[in-house]
């Protein structure tokens, strides 16, 4: 797994590398310094996208209100989980058991309501992921800028990545895991799946309970989630207005449509390396038609998460230091 790891790195630097020698580093400085103070705006934009995110994972977990306080905590522990997930080489899971491990020690929550809510909150993440990209490659067909070859695998990509987030979906919301196991369970040679099946049944009525008693918060979740995958575009738009090179709404969203299904499609490359910038580069690039502002718009980016990174980070060590929290005391503020 290690030797994996190292080959994905390498991988995602050689891609990087490939990506540099097709354009010019000092138009790329001279456009990068262009950004200036909109570097704060860029910032702004993302924390507030991230807040929303965060309050879409307080929606899915059970017994919390939702209210100011709640919002704070859980963002700050999102804040931390998701530094892992941008550095790790999961699939954007890679932190998602540190969050659960915060929740537990700070705030008395159980590992199973933890991790079901953060099922929960991938699901609902990708669902509305899935109907952005939609929505963004429908505005890109038909568009000559873009090669024939680049329409038909993001086609395919997506209709790939349709399909799974729609499986993943019905298996929670129909228990199917549970009933596959209950099934299972009754032949004498995988009988052993006794030993784990209450854990899948309680996982289950955890899961099919969100979705069928918590219609609400499950709506406005998704609602929300949108919003949160609208913002990205005002990002890329915004960052392109300080680059000195505004484009349309259209534009932005077939941008960061692109880049958002090529980052997850890359999935198993550290914080994408490489494969981003490709995607900047030759979207972006074709639509402005400079390939330099492509990697420009990438750069800002990767500025901001290691932005996000270190902040994440230096949240994670200060919560560290922290006496673990009275739950009877955390339950009453509830």
């Amino acid at each position: 797994m290690r030797t994996l790891k190292v080959l994905y790195l390498l991988l995602g630097v050689g891609l990087l590398a490939l990506v540099i020698a097709e354009i010019d580093l000092a138009e790329v400085g001279a456009q990068v310094t262009r950004v200036g103070f909109g570097f704060a705006v860029i910032l702004a934009v993302y924390l507030v996208a991230f807040v929303i995110d965060s309050v879409t994972w307080q929606m899915t977990i059970a017994g919390i209100p939702l209210n100011g306080l709640w919002a704070y905590r859980v963002w700050k522990l999102r804040m931390v989980g998701e530094a892992f997930n941008t550095v790790m080489p999961a699939g954007g899971m890679g932190g998602e058991p540190v969050k659960a491990a915060l929740l537990k020690k700070h705030h008395g929550i159980g590992y199973r309501e933890a991790a079901a809510s953060l099922i929960l909150a991938k699901t609902i993440n990708m669902i509305s992921q899935v109907i952005f990209l939609i929505i963004g490659f429908a505005m890109m067909i038909g568009e000559a800028w873009l090669p024939a070859s680049f329409e038909t695998l993001a086609t395919a990509g997506l209709a790939v990545l349709g399909v799974a987030v729609a499986l993943f979906f019905i298996i929670q919301r129909f228990g199917v895991t549970g009933l596959t196991g209950a099934w299972l369970s009754r032949w004498r040679i995988t009988r052993r799946i006794n030993d784990v099946l209450h854990h899948i049944l309680d996982m289950d009525e955890r899961l099919i309970g969100f979705y069928t008693k918590a219609r609400g918060r499950f709506a406005a979740a998704l609602a929300l989630s949108f919003v949160n995958w609208l913002l990205g575009v005002v990002e890329i738009y915004v960052t392109l207005v300080f680059l000195g090179h505004p484009v349309s709404w259209a534009d932005a969203w077939i941008i960061e449509a692109s880049a958002q299904l090529v980052r997850t499609g890359a999935f198993f490359i550290p914080a994408a390396i490489g494969a981003q910038e490709g995607a900047f580069l030759l979207v972006c690039g074709a639509i402005t038609g400079s390939p330099s502002l492509g990697f420009s718009v990438s750069v800002v980016r990767r500025l901001r998460e290691i932005i996000w990174i270190v902040w994440g980070f230096a949240l994670g060590s200060l919560l560290s230091l922290k006496p673990r929290l009275n739950r009877d005391r955390d339950i009453e503020r509830r």
